[in-house]
């Protein structure tokens, strides 16, 4: 057993669900070498993504800490001055100051839109997207190859250490492979190294893809989920081959990566995580192209942990929330995680010495419709007390749910033991007095005290 300082390599797909490996026998997606690292990793069968929209999760994912507490309430994006705080720390800034070397690879999606500041932007950066100079704002990360938000997978921009925009004309994934294995290739071997890479298909536009991944479901029949109804169906099946054509693409991609730790001989010595941001309904509940919402299609993350001779490979059910990814990591690496992280510690649990598992996790959305931040600034409403807050369980998911302006809640209450495919939930218009509902909102009622959420459950 390696007792030196272990390498952290952290891979995020963006809007990759939990249904969507093969393994799983749900989706119908051919993920291979996804399938064989499950075999040799800890799989989080409860992993949950606590905003399940790009910014405001990637915020906790890097920090520990809940979206109020960042700063990041919904995407960063032109209108809005929503970007993560100054003085926040990430996992970056913690492990540069234990002497690792520091990357982020991919999109970033935590700054305001460069055009927020600057009509004309001397990067070229348009839209959501940013270059962000090198400085306190990469948080930590000392190489930095990224963008801000750019959804255009088949032919990518990224910058690094100056303005100057880098095209480099093939699919953003198989790129950021490349940068990354030459990151661990050239890094220096005296100091263990952080690296985190984010790929962003299968987000949206699923069609960009390479044509030989969309070839290989071309012809194949699509089985929707029992919960895929309503509206974009017709559109809904084309999204799907394209989708799992992203994610086989991926796989591949991944491949390459654990072969780069091969190698340079650092694959007992790294703590490899594969995971997402958060998932996509692909049609479930009516739901297109989308996430932001409470149910399981969309919270859902897979979640893979592989540290050789230190966590066990098998499955854990244990509700493990965005928020837990650093103190765990860092518990897993034993560094102190800094005072203010909010998320829990499980490494004990991932190393099979016992502890604790919560009896509830925290998911959230707050508002990000631009007119409504406007309506609440003019009126004098903290926006913030609207959208909707929940607790998911190892059995249920409780969701209250205020629209902005309105004075009641409504909850919603779904077994997912007995209903699975959370098609039945039960709806209630006032506070629950008995039964599990009942015990859930006061769940839900703890944690919105302890993150001081101006959510409120009182009409």
């Amino acid at each position: 057993m390696s007792h030196k300082k272990p390498n952290l390599l952290f891979i995020f797909p963006d809007q990759w669900r939990r249904q969507a490996v093969g393994y799983r026998k749900e989706d119908e997606v051919i993920t291979p070498h996804i399938d064989r690292f499950a075999q040799e990793s800890l799989v989080m069968n409860n992993a949950i993504s606590c905003f399940p929209l790009c910014s405001p999760n990637r915020s906790v994912m890097l920090t520990g800490r809940y979206p109020l507490s960042t700063g990041v309430t919904t995407n960063c994006k032109l209108g809005l001055p929503v970007k993560m705080n100054d003085d926040e720390l990430t996992i970056g800034n913690v492990l540069k100051r234990e002497g690792y070397q520091t990357g982020y690879i991919g999109k970033w999606h935590l700054d305001l839109p460069e055009q927020s500041t600057v009509e004309e932007p001397v990067s070229g950066a348009r839209h959501w997207d940013a270059y962000i100079p090198s400085g306190p704002r990469r948080f930590g990360f000392d190489f930095w190859y990224s963008y801000n938000a750019y959804d255009q997978h088949l032919s990518p921009h990224y910058w690094q250490d100056t303005p100057q925009m880098i095209e480099p004309n093939e699919w953003s994934t198989k790129h950021e492979t490349d940068v990354a294995i030459d990151f661990i290739r050239n890094r220096n071997h005296e100091q263990p190294f952080c690296l985190y890479v984010s790929w962003n298909p299968p987000h949206q536009p699923f069609e960009q893809v390479p044509e030989t991944y969309k070839q290989m479901y071309a012809d194949k029949p699509v089985t929707y989920r029992p919960n895929v109804q309503g509206k974009g169906l017709a559109q809904a099946e084309q999204h799907l081959r394209n989708y799992y054509a992203a994610v086989t693409a991926t796989d591949d991609q991944f491949a390459r990566l654990l072969q780069a730790l091969e190698d340079e001989g650092v694959s007992d010595d790294t703590i490899v995580v594969l995971t997402s941001d958060h998932g996509e309904m692909m049609g479930s509940h009516g739901w297109l192209e989308h996430k932001n919402i409470w149910y399981e299609e969309s919270i859902g993350v897979p979640c893979f942990i592989r540290y050789p001779g230190h966590v066990k490979a098998g499955t854990e059910e244990c509700l493990f929330n965005s928020s837990d990814l650093v103190p765990t990591l860092l518990g897993l690496m034993d560094i102190t995680a800094p005072a203010q992280v909010q998320g829990s510690d499980y490494s004990s649990l991932l190393r099979g010495e016992g502890g604790d598992r919560p009896s509830s996790t925290f998911i959230c959305h707050y508002p990000g419709a631009i007119g409504e931040h406007e309506q609440a600034r003019v009126q004098g409403l903290d926006i913030n007390a609207y959208g909707w807050r929940g607790v998911r369980t190892n059995r249920y998911t409780y969701v209250a749910k205020r629209n902005f302006g309105e004075n009641t809640v409504v909850r919603l209450c779904y077994d997912n033991e007995n209903d699975p495919y959370q098609l039945n939930p039960l709806k209630l218009e006032s506070t629950p007095s008995e039964g599990p509902a009942s015990a859930l909102e006061q769940e839900l009622k703890v944690w919105l005290e302890q993150l001081q959420d101006p959510f409120s459950l009182e009409p």
